[in-house]
């Protein structure tokens, strides 16, 4: 008999697909509705397990023991949105065929519908179905009034159910409240992010560079973790603490209930605090602090970066040291005083590797399941739907 699990259900629904079907060649339009599908199955990651494909949307779940920070999720969320848009852009970009398919590309869009619930997962065939009243209602919600009512063409819709499990309370204060009616059901209330405000605020988002030159220390620990599991732990105040050599942790500044850029780290070692100012928050990729060299020179100070890169088994986790700036006899001993620093700052990065790992195998994640699709599946799913959406 199948289990009753709590979790999260995620839809992820491209925007104008029937619009754009019957507008555009059979032949093109699987060939980038393949694409696009791809990317969203390439991005349903461990601890998110995948349910199946239905037509143009992807469905998967989360566990509640399992999952990510509430933090964590969004930004996935938002990534996913990211690296979507970039793939409808570089098509329109490079797009040299006159048909209607190709041409029509600009049109398409995503959605995204987040609840927390109960649910009962039967694995039938090649997928896992997931059934249950708050799987009914989230599918319900796929027919809304949300674009109507705020305008938005592209938007991450989530319950109050999801809200409250995300963990922060302000964490929505960026969100539209909206309420939407279905027969023999309450009121449904739910809160709507707009999507494309976070696809502009990437395409423009500054970086903070480091040149070969101003590097002053670098080293780096190899993690059995996909980079999403590793950069939520990066946020985790105990896990943190291991990163630095620190006693406890305190997080301010945060934006909205999120760690941002301008969020500050104190580093409590003893009765003494460290100050690191988040400078670069890349989700997924890197983060990038400013912090006071110790040593008694007034104003010296060193950018600390780390840099996550996928790898065939996980994630490279890298720190990196710049040199130091500020006044010459501060610059001068930060030299004589980092190389001793870095000696514990490895046993700190392999220190944090080996408890993640810990952690991971303790808690099972990435072990409750799910189905793998490989690309011929989903140019067979896209090929079905095609037909089906023709008829």
């Amino acid at each position: 008999m199948s289990k009753t699990q709590e979790g999260y259900l995620l839809i992820a629904d491209i925007t104008g697909y029937t619009v754009y079907l019957s507008k555009s060649e059979l032949e093109h339009a699987q060939e980038i509705l393949t694409v696009l599908l791809e990317l969203l199955v390439d991005h349903t990651r461990p601890p998110l397990v995948l349910s199946r494909l239905a037509g143009d949307a992807v469905i998967s779940y989360g566990l509640g023991d399992h999952f990510y920070q509430g933090q964590t999720f969004i930004e996935m969320i938002e990534d996913t949105y990211v690296a979507f848009r970039k793939v409808i852009e570089k098509m329109v970009l490079n797009n040299n065929c006159h048909c209607n398919a190709c041409a029509n590309i600009s049109g398409l869009d995503l959605k995204f519908f987040i609840h927390y619930g109960v649910f009962i997962i039967q694995h039938i065939g090649d997928h896992d179905e997931l059934v249950g009243s708050d799987v009914n209602l989230i599918h319900r919600l796929l027919k809304n009034h949300v674009s109507e009512k705020t305008g938005f063409r592209a938007y991450s819709l989530y319950t109050d159910a999801a809200i409250r499990h995300l963990g922060s309370p302000d964490i929505h204060e960026t969100m539209t409240s909206h309420a939407e009616k279905y027969e023999y059901l309450d009121e449904v209330n739910v809160w709507i992010q707009d999507m494309h405000p976070i696809w502009e605020q990437k395409r423009v988002a500054g970086r903070v560079t480091f040149l070969p030159d101003q590097v002053l220390i670098q080293f780096e620990v190899d993690i059995q973790a996909q980079p999403e599991q590793v950069w939520d732990y990066l946020s985790i105040p105990e896990y943190v603490n291991i990163l630095t050599g620190a006693d406890r942790q305190e997080i301010t500044d945060r934006s909205h209930g999120r760690i941002t850029t301008g969020s500050v780290f104190h580093c409590y070692h003893g009765d003494h605090a460290s100050r690191l100012l988040i400078l670069e928050w890349q989700p997924f990729e890197r983060m990038v602090t400013q912090s006071l060299v110790p040593v008694p020179v007034p104003n010296t100070l060193l950018l600390c970066e780390y840099r996550l890169t996928p790898t065939e088994t996980g994630t490279c986790l890298a720190k990196l040291f710049s040199k130091a700036t500020g006044p010459l006899p501060g610059r001068i001993m930060s030299n004589l005083v980092m190389p001793l620093v870095a000696k514990q700052g490895l046993k700190d990065l392999v220190a944090f590797k080996q408890r993640v790992e810990a952690d991971l195998v303790a808690r099972a994640v990435g072990t409750v399941g799910g189905v793998k699709i490989d690309i011929t599946e989903i140019s067979l799913a896209v090929e079905t739907s095609l037909q089906f959406t023709k008829r």
